[in-house]
């Protein structure tokens, strides 16, 4: 697990791993700012590539941000799982609170419900689903949107 923060948070081979597999979070400049067993920090910039025609970020943007910050420990239990487990977003809830006009960081401090919704699934045969909250404020710590993200997971034969 160790090895696998120490990939999340290691520059260079973190956002070649975006750019390979999430592109587009990567050209909207999606990065992780921390992550640990407790809790996992992801930013998404206001800038040309993730702007919309109303001077702030994309609500895609956001959402990719969202999405990461609580999909990245999910993977990092799924990696070190003893049996193989897969993993699906299922659904996702938002609300927009301000414009995002700066840098917005996400943050997901959920991670042990993540832990033991993925420990259950790989001890029993039917998928379980958990929703987990990122919420992502900017530099002053204002509320810009929260992210409702519902997660399946299932252990595999």
């Amino acid at each position: 697990m160790q090895s696998f923060i120490k990939f999340a948070q290691h520059p260079f081979k973190f956002s070649a791993y975006l750019f390979w597999k999430i592109p587009s979070a990567w050209l909207s400049g999606v990065r992780v700012q921390s992550l640990s067993e407790t809790g996992c920090v992801t930013a998404v910039p206001y800038r040309w590539l993730s702007q919309n025609p109303f001077r702030s970020t994309y609500f895609a943007c956001l959402a990719m941000a969202g999405e990461l910050s609580t999909g990245l420990p999910a993977s990092m239990y799924v990696q070190s799982a003893s049996r193989r487990i897969s993993m699906l977003v299922t659904k996702m809830e938002a609300s927009f609170v301000k414009k995002a006009s700066g840098i917005t960081l996400f943050t997901c401090a959920e991670v042990p419900l993540l832990k033991a919704a993925i420990e259950k699934a790989m001890n029993g045969p039917t998928a379980v689903e958990i929703t987990v909250r990122s919420e992502g404020r900017d530099k002053a710590g204002t509320l810009i949107a929260s992210f409702d993200i519902t997660w399946s997971f299932k252990g595999k034969s």
